[in-house]
This record gives structure tokens, sequence and C-alpha cells, in this order.
């Protein structure tokens, strides 16, 4: 008698096998149809062996009140005599609601768990086969299919079978039942089956023999005719009997489906035909296929029908797939294939995600895959569907280095094993670890996790998860290193061919001098070259994201030659883990930046700083350069130390640029190009106008001290004036003086005329910086006129003979350097000629036009294509900015908005002014953000300034990338920025020339 308010024995010993439940357990177990059982310790024990106690009793409750009454007590007889019956039954029920809700409607099933001969432990495709003989419609065949997976999942969850084992055991299964399906289907449709031969490929994870419980079964169908036979009617009864096949399998009944059958993998996919004969699928594939159906066709195995017709389909495919690798756009898809597809998943799964989330099957199976292209058309050994069969053959070859093979295949084994016990619970085809903590409870428990079955499953899947992220891109790049390095004896090592097709293979145009590079980088016994040896296999993937790989290894071994005996660098590289990713990102990227770098290779250091690739202010600039200027001995001194500056500044910008439009694993790219050129274009102009601030004091310092004996100012014009600066613009100026009191007129003049020569000598002096070069070509009277005029010269001459096109020019004028008092006069001087009361007449309307027009005939370069040239071009930055400046002159009077000499902020300011449409003025700031980010491209990715498009087929890719193009996209890219400047255009022709 169990004294109140106190816990029975039973109840507690329920609570210690691992019930959840132990009240309803005990419920369970006083039924009458239990009583023989219910204190039978063998059983409670067993019950508690399970994944889920609960769920085991349950259904045995339930398979139990199924038998016919007589036969009950013969159940639980030999349930708790026969152990092997008993740890099968149990485990099954524990572990699966849908199997346990199978043997409820099927309750002599349970006798297929009797068995245990030799034959049982392995069963092959033949005694399936066996198993569904007796199957003669879908249902029946629905029913034996249960039947086999119960013995299945039976030596799965007692452990008589390992992941693998089960995976090749469901392959098996779904082959035998693609044949009695098939017969079915021959059975329903004699006339058809007597007119033509067909075979089904198993494609995917069924013909790899490494299929989930629930999958879809890929497949790819091939037909004949007999001989004697039409063709085409032939291939239209194939047809109908590969259709067949397929809702055999698929459609739902009262037994509910088998599983989908899935012919997509197919030549054109759902829009090619579902049959097609041997020549038809040969010519296909020598045609049209791409990289990734010759991927696919790895895991091709013959597996129902006519099976020599299959074996010649696997002999006459099989040559193409391993000559994959050698195809022209190999590395493009490659490198597309290599970049994990999770966008699709919804962001609150991607963390919950076995497949495709990171660290994922996908990106073993991917990984494995790949390398089997590279080098299984010189190595016949790895021509294996199976992932892990594949992976021990890619270890036993050096393709990949021994420890990494073995703990992928352990984390791919766990993974398996998870993705297996997730499926099995309810038979749905899923891939997502369950959020329920009874859920994450039975699967750690069906895992061996007994302890804390929740945390421990958490952390030993985390754990490999982290093992396959970090192995995943170490698996292609890690042999490698071991190519060129001194191994232990007995080690594998990649041969040099080997090694060099696996370069080729992921990009690098060159892989001889690669080799040499990491040779050089990684050999030795050093701490230097160990370290080097652990961030290589990172790099290189990094850089074989870049459309050049070549130039980012050659770059980052020059950068390792200059800095490798600083203590920082590599210290700097290995611990924050931003600086080796933005590294790898500069340096592939294209010219400018590595230039830049490798001048001084000390600002690497900006790149492992959160804060590093800001954009310094003006203000900032200007104290550094003046300070370094004012310590300098000489005027030469003063200019090389301010250009030293504007090259680190240079640097900053450009990796910024590079960073922000690329993105890192670990922050996305910047979601608005107009942010990026702003930034650009801000940060360009402020260092540019620094540095001419400190060649204006050398200059003036060296030949008269502190004090100039007139005032002088530097205006800046053009995009220098707009804050729209790339990275190799020229600074186009006005230079403007002012003769101090009590100071000759022309002493004045002589003395702004040498500080301007001096100025410009020193800037551009040869030296290892870029130099800054100065256009004063805006000024009055163009070339012929005076470089420097004072105050009242600029008025005089304004006031008598400006034209209009210099009106327009004085639009971009903004001080940038000198006195700023002066600076500001001559701002109050031009604003009535830029901004004219009342707005331009129509005379000058007109006159503005006509420029246009003449500039567009005579000024474009012979030869350009003006559908692609930024400038001058149709939609470019002319067009935009001619149309803005039009606006600026005709309304700046009245709208205070419109008086900047900022591009976009002008055109912001004239669709608030309701001057233009909200659409129109989207289409003119698109076209011109695009342009402008064309032209930054060029400059970071040539080193050296262009209005087009590249016309190399690598540089042109680095300016997609750079744009946000991926590999094999460039069409698209060229596409749409003709789509968008025609666009631009459209509404150029109406807003400037009144169209």
């Amino acid at each position: 008698m169990t004294v109140p308010g106190r816990r029975s024995s039973n109840f507690t010993r329920l609570l210690r096998h691992g019930f959840t439940d132990p009240s309803a357990a005990e419920r369970l177990l006083d039924l009458p149809d239990m009583s023989s059982a219910r204190t039978d310790p063998v059983l409670l024990d067993a019950l508690g062996a399970t994944a889920d106690p609960d769920l085991a009793l349950r259904g045995l409750v339930r398979l139990v009140e199924a038998q016919d009454p007589a036969e009950r007590q013969s159940l639980l007889d030999t349930l708790i005599t026969a152990k092997p019956l008993r740890d099968r039954l149990l485990g099954v029920l524990g572990a699966s609601e849908a199997l346990g809700d199978h043997l409820a409607r099927h309750p002599r099933d349970w006798q297929a768990l009797v068995t245990y001969e030799a034959t049982d432990l392995h069963p092959g495709v033949a005694d399936f086969e066996r198993g569904l003989a007796d199957a003669i419609d879908p249902v029946t065949l629905r029913i034996a299919y249960r039947r086999c997976l119960l013995s299945i999942a039976a030596r799965d969850v007692c452990g008589t079978t390992d992941v693998a084992q089960a995976a090749a055991e469901l392959a098996d299964l779904a082959t035998a039942t693609l044949r009695a399906a098939l017969a079915m289907a021959r059975s329903a449709a004699p006339a058809d089956a007597a007119q033509c031969r067909l075979a089904v490929i198993a494609m995917g994870k069924c013909g790899g023999h490494e299929l989930n419980y629930v999958s879809d079964v890929d497949v790819i169908f091939v037909g004949e005719p007999v001989e004697g036979a039409d063709e085409s009617k032939a291939i239209q009864a194939a047809t109908r009997l590969a259709s067949h096949l397929m809702r055999i399998c698929s459609e739902t009944t009262v037994e509910g489906t088998i599983w989908p059958v899935d012919a997509n993998l197919r030549p054109e996919g759902r829009n090619g035909p579902l049959v097609r004969t041997l020549s038809s699928h040969f010519a296909y594939y020598q045609r049209w296929a791409k990289t990734w159906e010759f991927q696919a066709l790895l895991k091709a195995r013959p597996v129902a029908g006519d099976l020599a017709l299959g074996e010649d389909y696997i002999e006459g495919v099989s040559p193409l797939v391993w000559q994959a690798a050698e195809r022209e756009n190999f590395v493009g898809d490659v490198q597309k294939m290599r970049r994990r597809v999770v966008d699709n998943i919804p962001v609150a799964e991607v963390e919950r995600e076995l497949k495709l989330g990171p660290g994922g099957l996908r990106d073993v199976e991917f990984a494995v895959q790949l390398l089997q292209l590279v080098h299984g058309r010189s190595d016949a050994t790895l021509h294996s569907g199976t992932t892990l069969e594949a992976l021990r053959a890619l270890a036993h070859g050096g393709y990949v280095g021994r420890a990494d093979a073995a703990q992928l295949d352990q984390a791919y084994r766990f993974l398996r094993a998870m993705e297996h016990r997730i499926q099995l619970y309810r038979l749905r085809r899923t891939h997502l670890v369950p959020e329920d903590e009874a859920d994450l409870r039975r699967l750690g428990r069906s895992l061996g996790l007994r302890t804390d079955p929740v945390a421990e499953l958490n952390k030993e899947w985390k754990r490999h998860a982290s093992v396959v992220r970090r192995l995943h891109e170490k698996l292609f790049y890690r042999p490698l290193l071991d190519a060129v390095a001194q191994l232990t004896p007995g080690e594998t090592r990649l041969s040099p061919e080997a090694a060099r097709q696996r370069l080729e293979a992921l990009g690098y145009a060159d892989p001889g001098a690669a080799l040499r590079h990491l040779e050089a980088l990684s050999s030795g016994v050093t701490r230097k070259a160990a370290i080097q040896r652990t961030l290589l296999p990172v790099l290189l993937g990094w850089f074989a994201d870049s459309a050049d790989p070549d130039a980012g290894l050659l770059g980052f071994r020059k950068v390792s030659d200059a800095l490798g005996k600083t203590p920082w660098y590599l210290r700097l590289l290995r611990d924050e883990g931003a600086a080796a990713e933005n590294l790898a990102r500069v340096l592939s990227a294209g010219r400018l930046a590595p230039d830049l770098l490798l001048r001084a290779p000390e600002a690497v250091a900006l790149l492992g700083d959160p804060e590093g690739l800001a954009p310094r202010g003006r203000e900032a600039l200007e104290q550094e350069v003046l300070a370094a200027v004012g310590r300098a001995d000489t005027a030469e001194a003063a200019v090389a130390a301010a250009r030293g500056v504007r090259r680190r500044e240079l640097f900053r910008t450009a990796a910024a640029d590079l960073i922000g439009s690329y993105g890192t694993e670990d922050s996305p790219a910047e979601a608005d190009p107009g942010e990026l050129v702003d930034r650009v274009g801000n940060a360009v102009t402020d260092l540019n106008a620094a540095t001419i601030s400190g060649a204006l004091r050398a200059a003036v310092r060296a030949q008269w001290g502190d004090t100039l004996p007139t005032r002088f100012a530097v205006i800046g014009m053009g995009r220098f004036g707009g804050h729209e600066q790339s990275y190799g613009s020229d600074a186009d100026v006005l230079f403007v003086h002012e003769p101090r009191e009590g100071e000759d007129e022309q002493e004045a003049t002589r003395a702004a005329n040498r500080v301007v020569t001096e100025m410009r000598r020193l800037l551009e002096l040869p030296t290892a910086d870029p130099p800054l070069l100065i256009d004063a070509d805006l000024r009055p009277e163009g070339k012929s006129g005076p470089v420097v005029r004072t105050l009242a010269s600029y008025e005089a001459y304004y006031r008598r003979w400006s034209l209009v096109w210099e009106s327009q020019a004085l639009l971009r004028a903004e001080p940038m350097a000198g006195d700023v008092d002066l600076g500001r006069r001559f701002i109050d001087l031009v604003d009535p000629l830029r901004y004219p009361v009342e707005g331009l007449g129509d005379d000058a309307v007109l006159e503005i036009r006509r420029l246009k027009a003449r500039m567009e005939s005579e000024r474009l370069p012979r030869g350009a294509d003006p559908t692609l040239h930024t400038k001058l071009g149709r939609g470019g930055l002319s067009d935009v900015e001619w149309t803005v400046q039009l606006f600026q002159m005709r309304h700046g009077w009245a709208e205070p908005g419109l008086r900047t000499t900022r591009t976009r902020e002008a055109l912001a300011a004239t669709h608030a002014a309701g001057l233009i449409s909200t659409e129109d003025a989207q289409i003119l700031d698109e076209a011109w953000v695009l342009a402008t980010r064309v032209r930054n491209g060029v400059m970071l990715v040539r080193g050296r300034a262009g209005d087009t498009f590249p016309s190399g087929g690598r540089e042109l890719a680095a300016v997609g990338r750079y744009l946000g193009y991926g590999p094999g996209h460039v069409g698209d890219m060229l596409d749409d920025y003709r789509r968008i400047t025609r666009r631009a255009r459209a509404v150029v022709e109406v807003l400037f020339y009144g169209a």
C-alpha cells in the first residue's frame, strides 16, 4: 500500500529508467493486457534504454492491444525472453512514432524483427526484393516497404549497422522498390513494355548509396526502342511507363506515400522530356550541360529496368564527367557553386539547418565532389558516388590530409545520424534540428547521449558543425601546402601535377608560380612559417573567391616579405579575425590598393583596427600634413611627407571601398552604393585638399618664411570642388591672390606665380607615391590666360567677358586651401554669376544645350561605345550633371537647396523643390551613382583611370565583382548598365533638351 502523499516505488523506478511522465506510464502498465509484464525488470530496463521510454511504452501497448487476444501473451512472452527482438522492437518504438503507427495498423509485422540470422544483419537488394515480392498494387507495396523499413530502423537504432550502412540499406530498399514499381507499371501496360527498353538511373543520395529515411529519390530515365520498333512510339511508351512508376511511388494512398520520385536532374530539368534515348542524352551532355550537371552525374547508378542499357548510359557519360574540370567555364562555375546557398533559407532556420546551413552536410558533400572532379580525371580510385568512400579515397591518395579526412568523416557521420533520427521520428522529410525540449531529449538519447541529452546534443552538434566549417575551406588548400612542405616519412602528399590541377580549378591562372609562392611562404621550421601554414589555407580560399587569385597570392607574398620580420604582422593576421580576410580582399581585388600598400606595407595595420577604415576628416588630415611639413628641413622633404600621408589615406579609402563592396563573412556588402560613392568622393577630396595645403605651406616657407607678400587661396573646381573625386582624379583649381597692404602688386603677382609653379613641381616630383596633378584650365581665358589673378582681376573679367560655360563651371567652385577670408570673398563674387537673379535667359539655355550637343559629338573618343562610356556616353555622368546644373542656374537664385557644389545634393534639392518627379530623380541618381562606381572600379582594378569598362576578361570580371556581380555575370552587368543609363538618357532628353 502506498502512503498518501508519498510516491510509489514503481513511480520512482520509472523515473529512474528515463520516463518523463511516470504517472502515465504506471497507468499503461496497469492495463490488463500488460499485467504479465508490468513488474518484469527486463522489460523496464529495455524500455529505459530506448530513445524515448514514454513513446516506446505507448507504442508497445498499442501493438499489444492490436493483436488478436489469443496472440497478445505470445508477443509479451517472446519480447521478455528474446533479447534481440526486445532491443529491436522497443528501440524502434522509442525512436519512431510513425513506425509505431504502422505496427498498430499491421500488428503482425513485428514478426519481421524476430529473425536474427547472419543474412538478416546486412541485407542487400535481393533480400529487399523478396520482402516486396508479395506486393500487387501501390497500397500493398507501401505496407511491404514499411515492413522492410522496420528492419532497417531496428538494426540502425540498436547499433547493428552504422549510419553509412543504414544509408546504403535504405538505398538498396529504394532500388528494390523502384524495380517493384516498374514491374507493376509494365504489368499494367504490356503493350508499352513490349515496345521499349527502359533503364532507371538513380541519382543523388540514392545513386550514391547513402539515402536518408525520407528523401526524394532522384532518377533519370533512359529509353530505347526494342528491335524493329519505331523510336518515337517507343519513347512515348517508355514515358508512360516512367510516369506510372513515379505515380506508384509518389501518390498518397490509405497507407500514405513512399517518397517522391524526382526526375528534375534530367537534361533541361522539368522542361525537358522525361525519357530520352542514349544518343539524345549524350548529345545534350556534350553540348549544353553545365558543370553542376556533371557534378550530379558523379552519383549516377543504374538500378532498375534494363540494366544493360543503364550500363551503356554510365559508360557513355563517365568520360564526360571526368573531363568536366577541363571545360572552359569550369573555374567560374566552381566559384559560383562554392558560395553556400542559404539565401532561400528563412533567417530563423539557418542555424537549425543540418543540410544547407553553415557547417552542414552540403559543405562536406560539395567539397568532396569538387575534389573528385578535379583529381578524378587522372585517378580512377576517386570514382565513387558515396561521400565517405570518396573521402577515404581522397585521403589515401594524398588529395586531402588524413587527419582532416578523419575529422570530417566523424563530423559527417554524426550529422547524418542526427538527420536520420530526426526523420525517423515521424518519417517526414526535414533537415531542421527541432526546438522542442522533448524532441531534443529523444534525439540526444537516440545518439547515446544519456547524462544530459539536450545539453550534450547541442554541444556535440555545434562541435561537429564547427569542424566542418573550419575544414570545408581547408580541405581544398591544406594539401597544396603539404605539396611544397617537408612531410614526415610515410605521409602522402599531392603530386605537383595534382597541385597544379587543383589550383587551376580554383581559378589560378599560373599554378606553377602559385606553388612557388606557397613554398616560399610556408617552408621551414620557423615560427613564421608555422603561422603562415595556419593562415594560408584560409587565405587561399579568399583569394580564390576573387577575380584574380594569382594577384592576391603574389601580393600577400610581397607584403609578407616586407613585414615578415616585424613582430606584429603575422600576429595581427592570426589574432585579429577581420584583418586576414580584409587583407585577402584588398590584395586580390585589383592593382591600385596593393600598389599603395606595397609602397608602405605597415599600412596593413589599418585592416585590423575596427575604426581603421573609417575616413578621417579634413581638419584632422590638415593638422597631420601641416605638422609633417613643419618638421621637414626642405620643401621637397615636406611635400614628400604630405604625399606619404596622402598615399596612406588613399589606401585606407580604397580598402574601405573594396571591403564595403565585397562584404566579409561577418558583415554583408554595403547595401547603398550611393553611400559608398559619397564616402569615396568626400575622402579623396579631403585628403587632396590637405595635400595641397601642405604643398602651399612648403612652397611659401621655402622662399618667404611664414608670410607670403600676398594673400593666396586655392579654389576647387570640377569634381574637386564637388567633393566627387575618384582615386585618379586631377585637382581642378583656380588660383586667386590679393596683395597685402603696402606690397607692390606686380611683386605680389610674381610671388603668387612662383608659389603655383613650386606647388606643381613639388606635387609632381617622381617618387614612389602617386602624384597629384593640378589643372588650372578652367581659369578665365583658359590656357591663354594668367594662371593666377587677383580678386579684382577676376571681378573685372567676370563683369565684362564671362561666358555662360564659365558661369556653369563656377557652380563647382569651393575654397580648398590658403587664405580662408579670400576664398570666402571669391565665392561671394561668383555667386551672382552661377545663380543669376531670375535665372537664365532663353539664349543662355540654348547656348548650354548647344555646347552639350557639340561636346557629345566631338569629345567622345573614336571607337568608344557610347552606351558604355561613363563620362560622355548615353545617360552617363555628363548627361546627369549638365541636367542638374541647368536646374541650378535656372532656379538656384530662388531655391537655397540648389546652391551646392555636389551633384547628388543638388539633384535631391531639385526634387524637394518640386522641379522634377520622384521617378526622374531616382533614375538620374541611380545612373550617376552607377557610372561613378564603374569609374572607381576601373581605377581600383587597373591601377589607372578609365571612363569605360575594361576589355580584358579578368579585369572586366573584377569590376563586376566590385559592383556586386558574381562569377559568370559580366553580361548581366553590361546589360544592367545599358538599361539604367538608357532610362537616364530618356529623362535627360526631356529635362535638359526639352524633348
